[in-house]
Formats: structure tokens, C-alpha cells, sequence
């Protein structure tokens, strides 16, 4: 029997160190495999003469890439952990139905709804600061057109700047985080609904929680294979519509053939993308949940 909890809070300091951590540490591993290709590259090229600099180049990739994933993490993290905490009291939080120890359905409004919000918000805060930087920039062009133009012209480039200025402002701030919004619970949504169909069959995913205090419950582990398997395969339906849409536009110009490759391709790099991500990701969690703690959930 399926055992409904919502979960009501996240604990901000460990979902934003765990979080952050597992991101910096992912980074580390695609620098790592970057500056071994570009080693393996331009030490295939005869003469080059370029290897003291891609050693260069690759070293700074491997110490920059990590340090800034991790310190913009942190920030990303601290405030969707705070946004989901000031939302999850007045929309609802995600609910989980669990069996025993497993995942088994995810109702997808409460999931939808909340996820589409904190999205909402940050396209609401990336459009505030672009608009602010469009907005002066609108003024300096109009400032600078005299320089180029005659008074006429200067006007009509300065009235046109302006209108498209403030448009492109409100566009940006209300706008999109509207159509994000929409566009995330859908996503979300269809998420939910397909790891419902599919999770009877193949399995959820697994986690391991441990009671604290104040209904608080720490993720003490994630069971790599179910969890790898499960949204691997979820995220390939979204890949086999993928593939579907571009096999209908190929074959509108006539490329059935290529339009049949990318549907196969399509749908298999998202299973093996998928299941390869959240399987680096769970062994990171494993691996650093006994040095930093994992993250605290609230269920109720």
C-alpha cells in the first residue's frame, strides 16, 4: 500500500552544501575528460607546438570550472531550498507516495505546481537583471547615435530604442516568467505522470531515510541502479517524442531515412545520458553523505 507524504521544508544548509558539492565534483570529472581530449587532440596533430598551452589551458579548466560550479551552486541552491520553504506552505509541496522505502507515484499537480513556480521566480530574477542591463545600454546606443547620424535620423533611432527597450523590459519581466511557468508544469507533469506508468514496471527510486528531529528526515542514501534505471527511462519518453517531432519534420523535406536515425539516436542518447548522470550523481551522493551530511527533508 502506497504511503502519501508531502514534503513540506527542505534544511537549506544541507541541500545547498550537498547540492553544491556533488555539482562541483561533476564538474571536476567533465573538465578532467575535457583536457584529457584536448591532450589526446593536439598531441595527434603533428607541429602543432601548441601542448605547453593546452597544459596551460587545461589546468586552469580543471581549477577554475570546478571552483566557479561550486560557488554559483551555492547560490542557486540556497535560494531554490528558500524559495520552496516560503512556497511550500501557501501552493502545496511535492508529495511522494511511498511503498516501504520506494517511490511508487508522484501526484503531478503538487509536483508540477511548486517546481513551475521556483522556475517561474528565477526567470523572473534572470529577466530583471538582462532588462537591467538592456535598458542602459538602449540609452547609451541612443546617447552615442548623434555621433553617427544626423538629428533626424537621431531621433527616430532614440524614439525606436526606447519602445523596444521598454518592450523587451516587460517582456522579460513579466512575459517569460510567465511562459516559463506554463511551460515547466507541463514538463513536469508529464514527468510525473510518466514515472507513474512506468515506475509499476521497472521500478522507483529507492532511498534510505533516517528520522530527525521536528518531522525532519536525512536521505542517508540513494540506491544507484533503481534510480538510474528509473529516470533514465522516464527521460527516454521525452526523448522518444523528441525523436518523433524530428521525424516528422525530416520527413516533410523528404528525409524519412534521416528523419528513422534520429529517432532511434535521439531516443537512446537520452537513456544512456540519463542513466550515466543520475548514476554519477547518486555514487556522489553516497560518497558524501558520510563526510557532509545528506539532505533534510520535512515529511508529513
Amino acid at each position: 500500500m502506497v504511503d502519501l507524504k508531502e514534503m513540506t521544508s527542505v534544511d537549506i544548509v544541507p541541500f545547498t552544501l550537498m547540492t553544491s558539492s556533488i555539482q562541483a565534483l561533476m564538474a571536476l570529472i567533465f573538465a578532467i575528460i575535457f583536457v584529457i581530449t584536448l591532450g589526446i587532440i593536439s598531441t595527434s596533430i603533428p607541429q602543432s607546438g601548441q601542448l605547453g598551452v593546452v597544459t596551460s589551458i587545461g589546468l586552469a579548466i580543471i581549477v577554475i570550472y570546478p571552483v566557479g560550479t561550486f560557488l554559483l551552486g551555492v547560490m542557486v541552491s540556497f535560494l531554490t531550498a528558500l524559495f520552496y520553504n516560503i512556497l511550500a506552505p501557501r501552493v502545496g509541496g511535492v508529495k511522494l507516495g511511498f511503498e516501504g522505502n520506494e517511490i511508487r507515484y508522484i501526484p503531478a499537480v503538487p509536483f508540477s505546481l511548486i517546481t513551475a513556480f521556483i522556475e517561474a521566480i528565477w526567470a523572473f530574477i534572470i529577466g530583471l537583471l538582462i532588462a537591467a542591463v538592456l535598458v542602459p545600454l538602449a540609452g547609451l546606443v541612443g546617447t552615442m547615435a548623434p555621433l553617427f547620424a544626423n538629428e533626424t535620423v537621431t531621433s527616430g533611432v532614440t524614439a525606436s530604442l526606447r519602445v523596444s527597450g521598454a518592450f523587451g523590459s516587460l517582456f522579460l519581466i513579466v512575459g517569460l516568467p510567465i511562459i516559463v511557468f506554463v511551460l515547466a508544469f507541463i514538463g513536469h507533469a508529464l514527468f510525473a505522470i510518466f514515472y507513474n506508468f512506468l515506475i509499476p514496471m521497472i521500478g522507483g527510486i529507492k532511498l534510505e531515510l533516517a528520522p530527525k528531529i521536528d518531522s525532519m528526515s536525512e536521505i542517508k542514501s540513494i540506491a544507484v541502479l533503481p534510480a538510474s534505471i528509473a529516470l533514465a527511462a522516464v527521460f527516454t519518453i521525452f526523448g522518444l517524442i523528441q525523436g518523433i517531432l524530428n521525424l516528422a519534420s525530416m520527413s516533410m523535406t523528404g528525409n524519412v531515412t534521416g528523419g528513422v536515425i534520429s529517432l532511434v539516436a535521439t531516443t537512446v542518447m537520452y537513456f544512456v545520458m540519463y542513466f550515466i548522470v543520475v548514476g554519477i550523481f547518486t555514487l556522489l551522493y553516497n560518497f558524501l553523505v558520510p563526510k557532509i551530511g545528506g539532505v533534510e527533508i520535512g515529511l508529513k
